[in-house]
């Protein structure tokens, strides 16, 4: 049958995977690095994915095409939610879930003014991020990464971690960008990566679950000044507002140099 249906310029599309995102019939995928339609009878005509794009790649033609077929969709989407619930770490025994402590979480007595009292430990829950405000002078970098797994496709929604969290959502690059990541916003807080333009995938569900499901205290979004980052942005902005809570929160733009933007 003719009817409209969206076309994807390789030539223009930079590789972002917003629209794929974007794409809630899951008619479009990232393949080596490109936006594709793979499956012309999942897009409904509609060009959610239009906006999308920061490049203007994708556009309406008429032409030759498979029926719109609304049930297939739904059956996809039932099979991937089913398949997430099976496997909420994709089955690799890496993305087990766990809290992270180490070594310098042990109160020293020269740490304390108490002696290394048991009662003032237990005050401080602990945790490294809440017993150092940073890592003395000459010492090696501590770790401030609280949990595993801390991508946002394989943290599950539910996990404990997340009760009383203040929330860090971070582009992957920002950890190399921005040399204190570690110390100025992890610490203390519950961390997630993730990049649009890699994932290929909407955070923007699984984030307004994370948040409306949990008691999150804050949530802190820290992304690159490239526009592929606004993907993140939008994905953390629009699950607070579906989620239907007030909670403090902000963005943090972080430069290709490493500098704090705004």
């Amino acid at each position: 049958m003719i009817r409209k249906i969206i076309r994807i310029d390789e030539e223009k599309c930079n590789g972002c995977g917003l629209c794929a995102s974007a794409c809630h019939e899951g008619a479009i995928e990232m393949v080596n690095g490109k936006a594709k339609l793979v499956r012309e009878n999942f897009c409904d005509g509609f060009g959610d994915c239009l906006p999308a794009c920061p490049t203007g790649a994708i556009s309406f033609e008429e032409r030759e095409a498979p029926e719109y077929d609304e049930a297939a969709v739904k059956r996809s989407k039932e099979e991937k939610h089913t398949e997430e619930k099976k496997h909420p770490h994709g089955g690799c025994p890496g993305s087990a879930m766990m809290s992270l402590r180490r070594a310098e979480d042990k109160v020293q007595a020269t740490d304390h003014p108490h002696g290394g009292c048991p009662g003032s430990a237990m005050m401080r829950f602990g945790k490294a991020a809440e017993q150092r405000e940073t890592a003395p002078a000459g010492d090696t970098p501590v770790s401030r990464l609280g949990q595993w797994p801390c991508q946002i496709k394989l943290v599950p929604t539910n996990a404990p971690f997340f009760d009383g969290a203040k929330l860090l959502i971070a582009a992957d690059c920002t950890a190399y960008a921005y040399a204190n990541m570690h110390e100025q916003f992890m610490r203390g807080k519950v961390t997630v990566i993730g990049c649009p333009k890699l994932d290929a995938v909407d955070y923007t569900e699984k984030l307004t679950a994370i948040i409306r499901d949990n008691d999150v205290r804050s949530v802190t979004i820290v992304r690159m000044e490239v526009p592929c980052c606004g993907g993140l942005q939008r994905a953390a902005e629009a699950a607070l507002k579906a989620s239907g809570k007030f909670i403090p929160w902000q963005v943090v733009t972080i430069s290709r140099d490493g500098r704090i933007t705004d």
